[in-house]
């Protein structure tokens, strides 16, 4: 695709997921292009529902199976890679509890892969913090930018 748009931003849609253990840990992954912790997610593929992509990037990436327990937000945000590459992703994501499977890195998305306390996480980015926080009550709504009120998501993930 890039080599008819070049490094024109495009829209990209993608799923993302906060899974917790039977004792309230988060799964997290270090991710193998940046060395950073993360939180399991990928693309949707074509003719896929999100809840499926992410149960399927879940264990793709972490070998751990995973279920879906809800919607817990919905947002976009835009990066631009060191390429030149820009995209605009919109993300859904999902609480989601273990179920089985045994965690460990896939080698070639993730390094490392391990289960955090939510009081002992270790450093994440702001979209992570964002995703941990509006999963932490099982029941809560789904989080989303209010419309007419898309900097406030900008200005968060500016001062984190």
């Amino acid at each position: 695709m890039r080599a008819h748009v070049g490094h024109d931003l495009l829209l990209l849609p993608g799923a993302s997921s906060v899974v917790r253990d039977e004792q309230g840990r988060i799964l997290l992954l270090r991710r193998s292009d940046n060395g950073q912790w993360a939180l399991p997610a990928g693309m949707i593929e074509p003719g896929e529902q999100p809840a499926d992509a992410i149960v399927r990037e879940i264990f793709e990436e972490t070998g751990v199976r995973a279920q879906v327990e809800r919607l817990a937000g919905v947002a976009v945000h835009e990066a631009t890679y060191p390429n030149g590459d820009r995209v605009s992703y919109l993300t859904v994501w999902f609480r989601c509890r273990a179920v089985g499977g045994e965690a460990r890195p896939d080698g070639d998305e993730s390094l490392e892969v391990g289960w955090f306390a939510p009081d002992e996480l270790p450093a994440v980015n702001a979209l992570a913090k964002l995703r941990i926080e509006t999963t932490a009550q099982p029941d809560a709504a789904p989080w989303f930018v209010p419309a007419g009120s898309a900097e406030q998501l900008s200005a968060r993930l500016r001062t984190e």
